[in-house]
């Protein structure tokens, strides 16, 4: 599956993604007086306390909860909602009564859209946090960065595989999907919203225009959610395959030939 978004605008937004500058608005609650906003070609290592600190890693420290007004908001200062299970049931029942088969793909746009808006405020934010250039960043190290706070949020674990990177083809492993978790073994892929979340994400990594296809879905009865990031030609033929019936792993040796 792939965006709706044109291939020209996609390419002016991922440039315009990569191109952004710090923004202290959102790393102010965890600078100290070491920062001192200079953007360097390595992380400088510094003794003793650091310039900003990195291990917010707990819930209390992650999130800042405003009771009077009923507002939480994390460490970056952006607004946050918790829900629970049913919420996400309802949301997802209500969207499949309004738009029927067209359900998956609202789902996929709409996770698509939030990874663009979250990879604007992320290369802003980690530039600002660890005074790097982003293009300087290791990829792993960049990757988690981005990724724990969606755990702590709810949103699950995950490994990535890049052994196949050199032929355009990535594959994510997510753990403790909040949506088929929620859902539970339905007999169908349901993690569309992820699907769309990592190929946007991807695509700005890349500057490449990539679509995404979950091939295992927790909610189809395996024991995680596996997919594939690639060009629109393999991940459509992902797509086909899955609802030929193949596995998760048919359509992996599958699209290694292609």
């Amino acid at each position: 599956m792939s965006s709706l978004i044109s291939p020209e605008e996609k390419s002016k937004q991922f440039v315009e993604i990569m191109s952004g500058t710090p923004e202290d608005k959102s790393i102010i609650s965890i600078r100290n007086e070491k920062a001192d906003g200079k953007i360097r070609d390595q992380i400088r290592m510094t003794p003793g306390v650091q310039p900003f600190k990195h291990n917010y890693y707990t819930s209390d420290q992650f999130y800042q909860r405003d009771r009077q007004n009923g507002i939480i908001r994390n460490v970056y200062g952006q607004r946050v909602l918790r829900v629970t299970e049913d919420f996400i049931t309802g949301m997802l029942a209500g969207l499949e009564d309004e738009v029927g088969d067209r359900a998956g793909m609202v789902m996929y746009e709409t996770g698509y859209a939030w990874g663009m808006e979250d990879m604007r405020n992320f290369v802003k934010r980690s530039q600002g946090e660890f005074e790097v250039d982003f293009a300087k960043m290791g990829m792993g190290m960049m990757l988690e960065t981005w990724w724990w706070p969606l755990t702590i949020e709810g949103w699950g674990t995950w490994q990535f595989d890049f052994r196949e990177a050199k032929r355009d083809m990535l594959f994510i492993e997510l753990y403790e999907s909040a949506v088929a978790k929620t859902l539970g073994d339905i007999g169908a892929a349901v993690c569309y919203f992820y699907a769309g979340l990592f190929a946007s994400v991807f695509s700005v990594l890349a500057r490449k225009d990539f679509g995404c296809v979950e091939i295992q879905c927790y909610a189809m009865g395996a024991d995680h959610c596996k997919f594939l990031i690639s060009h629109a030609e393999r991940v459509d033929a992902a797509s086909f395959w899955r609802s030929q019936g193949a596995t998760g792993k048919d359509i992996m040796k599958k699209v290694k030939e292609v």
